[in-house]
């Protein structure tokens, strides 16, 4: 699949979303409070609601479900983007003879607006050299330490990824 090909996947219903956001609302409500005492969990089951309620009215449900196996399976991959990137910045400051080429980079996705495009600037800022800094309908605008760099294919490899993690069976897009 290349930056433009999209994956296709099933639309969860709202009610599943709303379900899976309560019981995780819940769930975070029982880790925070350290008491099963009656009148604890009646309130956390009354915040639960509120939360699931205002998270559905402000972060409508998406099409789409998420990979858990793919997105752990990200996890390993981001750690050491991570890694890479505070060396190369490190690198770059304590090294005055480092060769830069500062610039803009205009990365055209797949992603529309919204979340997951979100998610992948975010992901992708913590590359070496590189912040995501603007966007359009079709396009991200990255500031890039050095435009020499094959900046444009590593940003299309996480979006591949990210995709892979996010999207079951839907094409992003």
């Amino acid at each position: 699949m290349n930056h433009s090909e999209q994956a296709t996947h099933s639309l969860p219903t709202r009610l599943s979303a709303t379900l899976v956001r309560g019981t995780a609302f819940y769930l975070l409500w029982l880790v925070l409070m350290q008491s099963a005492k009656p009148a604890d969990l009646v309130m956390g089951l009354l915040t639960a609601i509120g939360a699931t309620w205002l998270s559905v009215r402000l972060l409508e449900p998406v099409s789409g479900r998420l990979r858990f196996g793919s997105l752990f399976a990200l996890f390993p991959h981001f750690l050491w983007v991570s890694i890479l990137a505070g060396i190369d910045v490190a690198r770059r400051a304590f090294d005055p003879r480092m060769p830069l080429q500062c610039g803009f980079v205009n990365c055209p996705l797949g992603f529309p607006p919204g979340l997951a495009r979100n998610t992948f600037a975010t992901l992708t800022s913590l590359m070496p050299g590189s912040v995501s800094v603007g966007q359009t309908d079709k396009m991200l605008i990255y500031h890039c330490l050095d435009t020499a760099q094959p900046v444009l294919e590593q940003l299309w490899t996480e979006e591949r990824l990210l995709a892979k993690a996010l999207l079951a069976g839907r094409r992003h897009g």
